[in-house]
């Protein structure tokens, strides 16, 4: 697999990473421990270097997990955490929390859980209004200095805070969703990382699995599905939503390509710079998704993808509304 440049720093990365999230959370059954490292060391075989997890996913539960996967080939990768949750006594997120003080405490945490000395890739999860973004940029350089952190990252946060962030401590990747059915970063995140020349990270870049072509109308989410819960996901909003779909199918049958190889091939091809870090708990989607560096889309292949999409109006928001309110634009 090619390595892309994330950053001022030019943190060397593969073009494509690996989200662990799902292991532990947000899609229903999480499988057996031994399958999720299985996929995780599978990955690394076929070239994989950035593995991102984050300590309120399970919670802790798994950087745990991560950490004893990467462990024969820890100096060999890049492992991306996350701090910025508030998570109480029983494990329940309550809040944010970016106090100085709770991201050393996170941190920490961290390292200890991940088995690691250092994170190469430390974001903030979520933009907390009641903190100064230059008090949490000021505390990352500090661990920076101390040799705790490599490379400091900001996770859904707005154009104004990069920049304010980035005068203080120089931001390596930012990290928002970003997919051919959710483009709001186009209009003012990815300008600022052109011109930051900031690195960009795509999570769910599969549209939650949507853009797979695998989720019908008819699908039933298991409980713990995280999709039963989202407004874009009703049965009508992805009865709605189908021709994004279709319009992977299409340009996919004149590529060879599945409609998850043809989204992942549009992300890759839109700058050198961005970096999708597609999800999964299976090999054969493994596979296919790393399948889509092979995908060659030319200039035109994206016009015409762009111009198609722009046609389709995607229904229902990303997030029930009291979660929207905790975006930073």
């Amino acid at each position: 697999m090619k390595t892309r440049e994330l950053g001022p720093s030019a943190l060397k990365v593969s073009e494509l990473g690996l989200g662990c999230m799902g292991f532990s959370q947000g899609y229903g059954p999480s499988g057996s421990r031994e399958q999720a490292i299985n996929v995780i060391r599978t990955a690394f075989d076929r070239g994989v270097r950035l593995f991102d997890t984050a300590e309120v996913y399970g919670p802790y539960t798994n950087e745990e997990l991560v950490g004893e996967a990467v462990t024969p080939f820890r100096d060999r990768v890049v492992l991306a955490t996350k701090f910025g949750f508030k998570i109480n006594r029983d494990g329940r997120q309550v809040g944010l929390d970016s106090r100085p003080e709770h991201i050393r405490e996170a941190v920490d945490g961290s390292l200890r859980r991940l088995g690691t000395e250092y994170i190469d890739l430390l974001y903030q999860h979520r933009v907390d209004p009641q903190v100064p973004i230059e008090d949490v940029a000021g505390t990352v350089k500090e661990l920076i200095t101390e040799g705790k952190v490599k490379h400091f990252g900001l996770s859904e946060a707005s154009a104004g805070t990069i920049r304010a962030a980035h005068a203080v401590q120089p931001v390596t990747a930012v990290q928002s969703e970003y997919s051919l059915w959710w483009r709001e970063p186009e209009e003012h995140v990815l300008p600022a990382c052109a011109q930051l020349g900031i690195g960009f990270v795509p999570f769910s870049p599969l549209g939650r699995g949507f853009l797979t072509g695998k989720i019908s109308p008819s699908t039933q989410f298991a409980s713990g599905d995280m999709r039963g819960k989202l407004p874009r996901f009703t049965p009508q909003a992805r009865e709605a939503n189908r021709a994004v779909v279709e319009l992977l199918e299409a340009t996919g049958r004149a590529k060879d390509a599945t409609p998850a190889q043809l989204a992942l091939a549009w992300l890759l091809a839109r700058k050198p710079w961005i970096v999708p870090i597609p999800g999964t708990r299976k090999l054969e989607r493994l596979e296919e998704n790393l399948g889509a560096t092979s995908v060659g889309l030319s200039a035109e292949d994206i016009k015409a993808l762009d111009d198609a999409a722009a046609r389709i109006p995607v229904q229902g928001a990303r997030y029930p509304e009291e979660l929207e309110k905790t975006i930073d634009r």
